[in-house]
């Protein structure tokens, strides 16, 4: 799902503040689409040329819709907890005023009773001291205001309980449903990652019963760079804030995922003939959340042969970072990211944990992260 970005000014703006702002958004828009095109582009060409690549893209993609919308529902269930205990908390608070209440309205009643009904009447008769009788009725009607406002109360309380009385019961009846579709969901998952390992280990004999892993390789790189260099052309036209510069970062980035480095930048590849790796491989826990380490904003969200779902940011100077091999990405393209955003999810599965690949190019170029990154992840 692509995110729309809304660019608001000052309701007093001038004219030109809103066409800047147009026009922004019309651009955004314009890139948004030229990179769409790109996406289906290759998604197209990769289907003609290695349909089980193709299969893997298709199954990863269903794979990230799923766990997205479980965690989604996730959210929505906490959420819907959440509101049931405040009404119930409500409840206990309303039903401990209405008890006051009418423990304070049988008080009152106790005390009519012993004064007795026909006490006003007889001071009504009694005229030996109109001063007294004039206070002491003067008391007669603030009790009887009192009593009427304590009977107002109670009523109104009543109505509240059984308000939040059947709040409760839609909310329960909401909460099921939300925990049904996460267990229908769960299951889908369960299912999409299974279709995905079939998927995976189809290729992967593929690959080694044709010794085709090399020439496979090196089409992941090309896919890289051809995407890279289609990128670095349209990111000329991508809006950013030259405040926000990227340069001045050499050394301070923080890692996008706390772990450890399995594969360094320019070390060969097992089996690859040569090829290397163009940024790092960090290994890190089962499910672990990606964060952008610095401002900018998305350039592609989709799946790339041989680095599956991938994220590229682009930011300020021309700089670009790519996050690979994630399971779900939670940002879209067009979207700005700050520091600290969550942009992507790893697997959360048993097994081996997983690893997160993570590049930085300068324009078309690679760098080396390890010269960008804070020493210690």
């Amino acid at each position: 799902m692509i995110a729309v970005l809304s660019a608001s000014s000052p309701a007093a703006a001038p004219p030109a503040d809103s066409a800047h702002a147009d026009a922004a958004k019309a651009k955004l828009a314009a890139l948004r689409a030229r990179i769409a095109e790109l996406t289906g582009r290759m998604a197209s060409q990769l289907a003609q040329r290695d349909s089980l690549s193709a299969r893997v893209r298709e199954t990863e993609l269903g794979l990230a819709a799923k766990r997205q919308r479980v965690e989604e529902l996730h959210v929505a269930v906490l959420a819907a907890e959440r509101h049931r205990s405040d009404l119930r908390a409500e409840q206990g608070r309303n039903l401990s005023a209405l008890q006051a209440e009418r423990a304070s309205l049988a008080s009152q009643a106790r005390a009519a009773y012993m004064i007795g009904r026909q006490e006003e009447l007889k001071l009504l008769l009694n005229q030996s001291n109109p001063a007294s009788l004039g206070r002491t009725l003067t008391y007669y009607g603030y009790f009887a205001e009192q009593r009427s406002q304590k009977i107002k109360s109670i009523q109104s309380n009543e109505e509240r309980l059984q308000q939040l009385v059947e709040q409760i019961e839609r909310q329960t009846q909401e909460l099921q449903k939300l925990q049904d579709d996460a267990t229908q969901e769960i299951a889908g998952l369960q299912h999409a990652r299974a279709e995905r390992a079939v998927a995976v280990a189809a290729l992967t004999k593929q690959l080694e019963s044709g010794n085709q892993e090399l020439g496979n390789l090196k089409r992941e790189e090309q896919a890289v760079e051809s995407l890279v260099a289609d990128l670095a052309r349209m990111m000329q036209d991508f809006p950013t804030d030259p405040s926000q510069s990227f340069d001045r970062m050499r050394g301070r980035l923080p890692w996008p995922v706390l772990g450890r480095v399995s594969a360094r930048y320019q070390a060969p590849r097992e089996n690859s003939g040569g090829v290397r790796w163009n940024g790092v491989m960090i290994e890190t826990e089962r499910g672990a959340k990606v964060r952008a380490p610095f401002f900018g904003r998305v350039v592609y969200a989709d799946w790339l042969q041989g680095l599956g779902l991938l994220m590229i940011v682009g930011h300020s100077g021309g700089y670009m970072t790519l996050y690979g091999h994630a399971e779900v990405l939670y940002k879209s393209v067009g979207d700005k990211v700050v520091p600290g955003d969550v942009i992507a999810g790893l697997s959360d599965t048993e097994g081996a944990k997983p690893q997160l690949y993570f590049e930085i190019r300068e324009g078309r170029k690679t760098v080396d992260p390890k010269l960008w990154l804070k020493t210690t992840p």
